[in-house]
């Protein structure tokens, strides 16, 4: 299938998500596959993520990304910052010539419930809570929304020892329909204040950043 979601974020900065729905010959035509990778899904939705850098910007040079030891991929010239995720069906790549950037991409469940004393404080879980009430389905939707906005953010900063309750704080979330921004705050290495955009579509949720550090 075609992208079914682009932004451009500003003149330097780009945001796709794939609805990944091709075989493998579609994407290796492309983007050949540059290391083993046995489950044939998982297989899919890295070859999706990397046929998605070259939509965005078709001079995109994959073939040279590296992967960090907090597995974080990266280009050593850094001439494109970038952030691949995907869940199920989905691949969403965030691309830009400037700024460090961060994107997930989560399908909307019930299983960020089990883990939720991990990355929410008792102040996000009662926003949470808010923010749910009276929504079909609300507080799967924005515990998952909460733990892509804290992935984003812990994409955006890459050098791994990250606590999601200590380090990255989610102070307010104004939302409009389907769409919207959260109000953030990352501790680590000083305090820096951070706005994350969302998207709510299809049982999905993604979440951006793009920022100077």
């Amino acid at each position: 299938m075609p992208m079914v979601y682009q932004q451009n974020i500003n003149p330097y900065s780009k945001l796709g998500v794939w609805h990944i729905a091709e075989t493998e010959a579609f994407f290796t035509a492309t983007v050949p596959l540059q290391r083993e990778i046995t489950h044939p899904h998982k297989r899919l939705q890295h070859l999706a993520g990397r046929f998605l850098l070259k939509e965005l910007f078709p001079d995109f040079p994959y073939e040279l990304i590296k992967i960090a030891d907090t597995r974080k991929p990266f280009l050593e010239d850094e001439a494109f910052h970038f952030s691949i995720s995907h869940c199920g069906d989905y691949a969403a790549v965030m691309v830009s010539t400037a700024s460090r950037v961060g994107v997930d991409v989560e399908l909307i469940s019930a299983k960020p419930q089990k883990v939720k004393h991990k990355f929410l404080s008792e102040d996000e879980h009662q926003l949470i809570l808010q923010l749910g009430a009276g929504v079909n389905d609300g507080y799967n939707t924005f515990l998952t929304l909460a733990w892509s906005i804290k992935e984003s953010m812990y994409k955006w900063y890459g050098d791994g020892e990250i606590d999601f309750i200590e380090h990255l704080q989610i102070n307010a979330v104004h939302i409009d329909d389907n769409s919207g921004v959260a109000h953030c705050k990352l501790l680590k290495a000083g305090t820096r204040e951070l706005a994350v955009h969302f998207l709510l579509f299809n049982q999905n949720c993604i979440s951006w950043i793009s920022s100077d550090v």
